[in-house]
């Protein structure tokens, strides 16, 4: 796991000095080394240049220090992530009669992508963004994983007499860092979408002008930045394929799939929560190892939300050496400046994945493993439940006119409203009449269930011009690619793709990159594979899904020698105690931001909603939950902290 950068311009001081305070500003995500390389300058003077940060994960002798240069082509490539198939890779190419000396995964990486250019990028089984530059074609291809693991944001100068034309970085601030950007502007879908969803959708960022790439995209710049290639190499079919793949099948993926995962030359540790996912990942690790592994859980002072007792029963009966280590309100407080400075976008998650990263990493370790991405194959969530049967029951009162069904369900949701004060409830039941009229639009339905306020008041927060920019929080772009990957699809499975793409794509993998690199920790996710992904999706429904939210294949995979009453309990994520850490700890550091005018107004927000949402939450209005006040705040945070205004 690295940080990359670079920068197709002018050969010049200038851009020596942006692409050096870009490598400067992702020093965190690899303290090991750094290196930046120039291309050959061409008539006008213009070329790329390359930054690299290593965090020494495999190879760690000098041999992988990048950007490293092909010695038999010349190619040069800045990688982040990991090649986890690259053992197979090597074997092909030995095959092929080429030598290496590296042992690591980049070399493998470069060299076949030197001999077979951008059709060599599907071959590639892992995490990863990188830019890998061609000397005698004068072009630099960049390309991003399959699901999303690892992020590359990609700017494009807007004045056409700059000294440069494509900057690119693994994380946001590193582009604000350079200077390239001028000032910098916020984008109003990326207002809207964190006052809808709590977080940045793709491809825009919360700056105008910055992308972030598609998963599962690859884009192709000559050496003056014009686009040659752009293309997606890997997609969720429309439709699932031939259900072809049992139980046992499956089993011998998913274990193959975390020995890949296992693969370092430094020692590795594991995330352990109380649930079915990370105790999966704990098991077959466990039982790939020669010696025990090393877990950690993050407990609290608050039991109702601690899983340090439970974690602690499920190490000791999977064998592991485990460690717990509690978080306290006043640490919290202490360090949450620091946790608030590694969100690289707008985002109310992440600082539980930050907090955890510090601890493994203060452990001595630089790799963990985490269980991330279960709920998405298996059906997890709520959302499995609920929205279907809303589908079906719409079905069975189709005779009914959509508007007289939505006015039933406006008046049987009255007495919700009649209790509200100046904001109106945000319940799930608040939702109903919305989600009733679009109940023939699944993905619609999905966002709304989703949505941390309903649309009307999402108008009230919203300053003019920002509140239509985006249709049920999305995009165009990511509505119609969202349409073409689950529109043949049954409801389960399209659910499925939708929190595969948008909860764990937009949410979860980002915020998890950038939380556990803050404290130069990898996280490596084997259930966010796209070779189990196509495995899993090779599954019948009712064989991936029945019972709902039990995810029941997959405790019968994973939990294999494990008691199964240790998991017979209600589905409880790890969440840190937000509720009552912001009324008391956290409560005027945030007033001050929530009630201040001169902060609220440049970031696109509506000062005197958002007073009045902080007062309803302090009142304990209906559906007032915690993550709506805290997504406004951190919004409100980032803004002023970066510098992006409106």
């Amino acid at each position: 796991m690295c940080g990359i950068a670079g920068i197709i311009g002018r050969l010049d001081e200038n851009n020596r000095s942006a692409l050096k305070r870009m490598s400067e500003a992702l020093i965190h995500r690899g303290p090991d080394g750094s290196g930046i390389w120039t291309a050959e300058p061409d008539d006008r003077g213009w070329g790329a240049l390359l930054a690299h940060r290593r965090l020494s994960i495999l190879d760690l002798s000098s041999a992988g220090a990048q950007p490293m240069i092909d010695p038999v082509t010349g190619h040069v490539v800045v990688f982040n992530g990991e090649i986890y198939n690259f053992s197979e890779l090597r074997e092909r190419l030995v095959g092929e009669g080429q030598e290496f000396k590296s042992t690591g995964d980049t070399a493998i990486m470069l060299r076949a992508l030197a001999l077979h250019g951008p059709s060599a990028v599907s071959w590639l089984r892992g995490m990863f963004a990188f830019a890998c530059w061609d000397p005698k074609q004068r072009r630099l291809l960049l390309a991003r994983d399959p699901l999303g693991i690892k992020p590359l944001y990609v700017a494009r100068a807007t004045d056409t007499n700059a000294e440069w034309s494509i900057a690119f970085a693994s994380e946001l601030r590193a582009l604000l860092a350079s200077g390239l950007l001028g000032t910098p502007q916020l984008d109003p879908r990326a207002v809207a979408s964190c006052v809808w969803n709590g977080f940045v959708t793709g491809s825009n960022s919360a700056v105008k002008d910055v992308e972030l790439m598609w998963p599962g995209s690859l884009l192709e710049l000559d050496g003056r930045g014009n686009e040659v290639r752009q293309e997606t190499y890997w997609s969720i079919p429309e439709r699932s394929p031939d259900q072809t793949m049992d139980e046992s099948g499956l089993a011998a993926v998913l274990e193959h799939g975390l020995k890949l995962h296992l693969a370092s030359d430094v020692p590795v540790a594991v995330f352990l929560s109380s649930g079915v996912d990370s105790s999966v990942i704990a098991n077959i690790a466990q039982r790939a190892a020669q010696t025990p592994i090393h877990t950690f859980t993050m407990a609290f002072e608050e039991q109702e939300l601690n899983e340090g007792p439970i974690a602690s029963r499920i190490a000791a009966a999977i064998g592991t050496q485990h460690h717990e280590v509690v978080l306290t309100e006043g640490h919290f407080v202490e360090k949450l400046d620091s946790a608030l400075d590694s969100l690289d976008q707008p985002t109310f998650d992440g600082l539980n994945a930050y907090y955890m990263s510090k601890v493994i990493r203060d452990a001595g370790f630089t790799v963990a493993l985490s269980g991330t991405g279960g709920d998405e194959l298996f059906g997890g969530y709520t959302s499995y439940r609920d929205l279907p049967v809303l589908q079906q029951w719409s079905q069975r009162i189709s005779w009914v006119p959509r508007e007289l069904q939505a006015a039933a369900a406006t008046l049987a949701t009255w007495p919700l409203r009649r209790a509200g004060g100046a904001v109106p409830p945000q319940t799930r039941w608040a939702k109903l009449p919305e989600m009733v009229r679009h109940a023939d639009d699944l993905l619609s339905l999905y966002q709304l269930a989703y949505a941390l306020f309903l649309p009307g008041f999402q108008r009230e927060l919203l300053a003019p011009g920002f509140a239509d920019v985006l249709a049920d929080g999305l995009t165009p772009e990511m509505r119609r690619r969202l349409d073409a990957e689950t529109r043949g699809r049954t409801p389960l499975s399209a659910i499925s793709v939708m929190e595969q793409r948008l909860f764990l794509g937009e949410r979860l993998l980002r915020d998890n990159d950038v939380a556990s690199m803050a404290a130069s920790l990898e996280q490596r996710v084997p259930l966010v594979d796209q070779v189990l992904f196509e495995s899993v999706d090779r599954l019948p429904d009712q064989v991936r899904y029945a019972p709902l939210r039990r995810k029941a294949m997959l405790r019968r995979i994973g939990l294999r020698g494990l008691d199964p009453s240790l998991f017979d309990r209600p589905k409880s994520g790890f969440v840190l105690p937000f509720d009552r850490w912001i009324r008391r700890g956290l409560k005027d550091a945030m007033d001050q931001t929530m009630r201040d005018p001169q902060a609220i107004a440049p970031v696109g927000l509506d000062p005197a909603a958002v007073a009045g949402l902080w007062r309803a939450f302090l009142d304990g209005a209906p559906g007032m939950y915690w993550s709506r006040v805290w997504s406004i705040y951190v919004l409100i945070r980032w803004c002023h902290r970066n510098c992006v205004f409106r």
